[in-house]
């Protein structure tokens, strides 16, 4: 009997201690933190930026056959953030675009502008960057100031850019000429195939650089913001983009990274 009495008391116990410790886990599972949002983007684990690697100092290509440039390394420090790995589609501009917007694209980073245009058909993060329209022109040209733009018998620009954009807006379609980069409308400018070109002021002054002869008029034409563009719709990922940049922005990864690319003129 002795016996039979332990055996029922060490049953009562066991029972007892399993259910403390059924009690102790389903209280734990209500306590635990709801899973954020996943992020689906187009390639599992990957981040795909689509760009225009003709635009420097904001993406350019390098001799090996890579990719560098301001947006370059910011989406990049923004993938690691997100915990994927970046990989850059280079296309026209017009064709980044657009494959930000159809999806194929998870971003567009290729110095986009944000306008009332473009947010009608994307997405658009917190801007990163400033850019400034400005007119290059050739040495001795009669065009001092961008008030003179309305004298220019043709205006160069890149394709599907705001200064094309605006350009037309302005001055209308036939007074502007789109090429497929901005380095092909410099050599038409050289060429006096065009009187001026309009572009952003940094590739601008690279062009400047590699091509005497020509000069950037000091008034400026267009200021602007540049953003990263997603397709309609995608609020999870543009979240999480625009947590990463503003994480990026104050710990300085965001204007190290500037100030690699820019240096003061």
């Amino acid at each position: 009997m002795k016996k039979l009495f332990v055996c029922i008391l060490a049953v009562c116990l066991v029972l007892a201690l399993c259910a403390c410790g059924g009690s102790k886990n389903s209280a734990s599972a209500s306590d635990v933190t709801a899973p954020t949002v996943t992020i689906k983007t187009v390639e599992a684990g990957k981040l795909h930026m689509s760009t225009n690697a003709a635009f420097p100092p904001y993406e350019m290509t390098t001799d090996a056959g890579g990719f560098e440039g301001i947006d370059v390394e910011i989406a990049d420090a923004i993938a690691k953030k997100l915990g994927l790995e970046l990989v850059v589609d280079d296309m026209g501009f017009d064709a980044a675009l657009l494959a930000a917007q159809n999806g194929q694209s998870d971003i567009v980073m290729a110095g986009v502008s944000v306008t009332e245009e473009r947010q009608k058909v994307m997405e658009f993060s917190d801007s990163y960057a400033t850019g400034v329209q400005v007119i290059i022109v050739k040495e001795g040209s009669p065009i001092a100031t961008a008030d003179d733009l309305g004298n220019a018998k043709m205006i160069g620009t890149q394709k599907a850019t705001t200064g094309y954009i605006y350009c037309s807006d302005d001055y209308g379609e036939d007074h502007v000429t789109a090429y497929d980069t901005g380095a092909v409308a410099i050599q038409a400018l050289l060429n006096d195939q065009v009187d001026c070109v309009v572009i952003d002021n940094m590739p601008a002054q690279e062009y400047v650089k590699s091509n005497p002869g020509l000069k950037i008029l000091e008034t400026e034409y267009v200021v602007e913001d540049y953003a990263i563009g997603f397709a309609k719709g995608n609020t999870a990922l543009v979240e999480a983009v625009n947590k990463a940049l503003k994480e990026l922005t104050a710990d300085g990864t965001v204007q190290q990274i500037l100030d690699k690319y820019i240096s003061a003129k």
